[in-house]
């Protein structure tokens, strides 16, 4: 009974010792391929620009609303309503640009999706094929945030990702 119990824990504990793991983080991955930064460059002016226009709008709106309170007392019922729904109309407008813009179906969201996807597409094939030829079961990536406390440099297979996207590595 001890020499099968002592067979069994052998056979299990080759087949875990077996396993092959490895590491990346793509952060530094990311940062080593300069269409990233290019995207990313592009996706951060481009939302400044569109954050100006929005703010700019809700400055008009502020303005309409406080020429509209100094001239209240001198407005009648009929002005005041007009006054009233042009703020109000104002207002929607620029909320309805800043959803356009920024909404979680604006168009910085589709920009980033047809600027960054390709690349994070080309980065996860990479990894599926180094993954595969070197017949690792798990490839964690350490820049996740899961916890990882610490990894043995030679696990990390972050430079040879780069290198398989024919990125040199620093």
């Amino acid at each position: 009974m001890k020499n099968v119990l002592f067979v069994i824990l052998l056979v299990v504990g080759n087949t875990l010792f077996a396993q092959k793991y490895a590491f990346v983080d793509s952060e530094y991955i990311l940062k080593n391929i300069p269409a990233y930064e290019s995207a990313n460059d592009q996706l951060s002016q481009l939302s400044q620009k569109w954050q100006g226009e929005i703010e700019a709008k809700f400055a008009e709106v502020a303005q309409l609303y406080t020429n509209f309170q100094t001239e209240n007392v001198f407005l009648s019922n009929e002005m005041k309503i007009k006054r009233e729904k042009e703020i109000v109309d104002k207002e929607k407008s620029a909320k309805q640009l800043q959803k356009t813009y920024f909404g979680s179906e604006g168009e910085l969201f589709k920009r980033r999706q047809s600027l960054i996807e390709p690349i994070q597409d080309d980065i996860f094939n990479a990894i599926t094929d180094l993954a595969t030829e070197n017949s690792y079961i798990a490839v964690f990536d350490k820049a996740s945030g899961m916890g990882i406390m610490y990894v043995e440099p030679k696990s990390d297979i972050s430079d040879a990702v780069l290198e398989k996207l024919g990125y040199k590595t620093k």
